[in-house]
């Protein structure tokens, strides 16, 4: 469960970081990286969302259990 909250963890900061840049230079990095594929493009934000909310759970986790 570990590896798949950190790979989740990784697509949720990619999205946070195209948001970041969505708002404060209105460039959107998946489109423009994308361009050519909307379903592509509609892909990973399903992705990044569904990651943000398997991350939720970290919210819950005990921190001193899973100190490795």
């Amino acid at each position: 469960m570990k590896i798949l909250q950190k790979i989740c963890l990784v697509f949720t900061i990619i999205g946070a970081i195209n948001w970041g840049l969505i708002g404060l230079f209105n460039f959107n990095l998946v489109y423009t990286l994308f361009e050519f594929s909307e379903m592509l493009q509609n892909a990973i934000y399903i992705i990044v969302g569904i990651c943000g909310l398997i991350n939720i759970g970290l919210l819950f986790m005990d921190i001193e259990h899973n100190e490795d």
